[in-house]
This record gives C-alpha cells, structure tokens and sequence, in this order.
C-alpha cells in the first residue's frame, strides 16, 4: 500500500467517524407490548416543557400517524379543544387527569400520553435540531404505566426538526406492536 493511498484510507476512515457522531440518539425504552385488534387505545395530549409553541401537539399529530402505519386503526384522540397553551403554562397534570378521566369515561382499556423536553434548533453557526421525548402507556383499568420509553436525538444542520422527532418517536414507539390476527 503506498503512502498515499494509506493517508486516503485515513482520511475517508475520520471521515464516516464524523459522519457517525454528527446525528446522536439516546433511547431508553422498556420492554414491548402487544395488542389485539379489541384493545381500544387513546392517544392523550402530550405535554410541553419546552419553549417552542405547538411542540406537544406535533409530537401527538407524528406519534398518531406512525401508531397507524403499525396498525392500530381505532385509536380515539382526546377532543381537546386548544389546549397547547395550557399544558405550557403549567396545566399538566390538571389536563391529563381529564384526559384519563374522558378515556375511562368511554371505556378505553390503554392510553398513551407523555411529555416533550426538547424541540428546537440549538443555537450557533450549524444551527442542529435536537428532540427529547418521553411516553408511557397508562392500563386505565389498573391505574399503572404498563411501558414507558424516552430518547433524545440531534440531526445536521440541514436536518428538519419534525425529521429528527420522527425518526426518534419511531424508534420509542418500536416496540409497540398490534399482535397478529388470526383467520378463522
């Protein structure tokens, strides 16, 4: 191997270490939860402990989508009219103790909720988006956290934010999955 074909292995090898450290993720998740096509599910507001306006309401509306592709079909949405401004100032818990009532109310057996921690473009010169994200999925009937999951992830410069939040909720709702339907 000549010499310059070694300092062009070295500098491609630095090079995709660069690439691998620009866009981090951290995740925690417990272990995965099965469902039956009757197991009602309702996705509950996801509170905002960040800055950014709308930031619990987009994790929602992204979560809601990937949960159908996976294929849950009947989740039932908390009818919230605006509450976004109230889950940032403060409201959290009064909120999500009505959204767990409604759900009892209608006689759901699951509900998703959590809480946003980080949805914004850092500050500097790359301006980078980075998300932090937790869920856990309450048993209404047993009043317990039944799977939680939390991560956090940053992209490249010219990454979009909802890019970045997406591929992290993926990975966080991984694990929940609709169980087979079996034929009759």
């Amino acid at each position: 191997m000549t010499h310059s074909t070694l300092r062009l292995a070295q500098i491609c090898f630095c090079a995709v270490l660069l690439l691998l450290a620009g866009a981090c993720s951290t995740v925690d998740v417990s272990q995965g939860t099965h469902f039956e096509a009757t197991d009602d599910i309702a996705l509950l507001p996801i509170a905002n402990h960040t800055e950014t306006p709308d930031a619990g309401h987009r994790v929602q509306s992204i979560a809601e989508s990937l949960l159908h592709q996976k294929g849950f079909r009947d989740l039932q949405r908390y009818p919230q009219e605006d509450a976004t401004d109230l889950l940032m100032s403060g409201s959290t818990s009064r909120i999500q103790q009505e959204a767990l009532q409604w759900a009892q109310d209608q006689g759901i057996r699951y509900a998703l909720t959590g809480s946003v921690q980080e949805w914004r473009y850092k500050v500097g010169l790359d301006g980078e988006p980075v998300a932090g994200i937790s869920f856990k999925l309450i048993d209404i009937n047993e009043a317990k956290v039944v799977w939680s999951a939390t991560g956090s992830r940053s992209g490249w410069s010219r990454s979009s934010l909802s890019g970045v939040g997406q591929t992290l909720i993926k990975t966080l709702l991984e694990p929940l999955t609709m169980a087979p339907q079996q034929r009759g």
